[in-house]
């Protein structure tokens, strides 16, 4: 998510190897997270573009109470 959150015009590919696992292992993440309704991802000519929905509250019910943009903020904030 951050690595997206970043740079959301960036392939899969790279961001796979930026953080040391698998492109295949990114495109299941970033699948769930569009099915969970946190990531959209749009098409811009032969790239996709993503892009997080910030408001959207996290899944568990214990921390429900907070969006995917708490969490980013957590880790911009290094």
């Amino acid at each position: 998510m951050v690595c997206l959150a970043r740079s959301g015009d960036r392939p899969l590919r790279e961001v796979a190897a930026d953080i040391g696992i698998t492109e295949r292992a990114v495109q299941r993440i970033v699948a769930d997270l569009e099915d969970g309704g946190y990531l959209k991802r749009e098409r811009e000519g032969r790239r996709n573009r993503y892009s997080l929905i910030l408001d959207t509250p996290l899944r568990h019910s214990l921390e429900a109470d907070h969006s995917i943009g708490d969490v980013l903020r957590v880790f911009s904030a290094e």
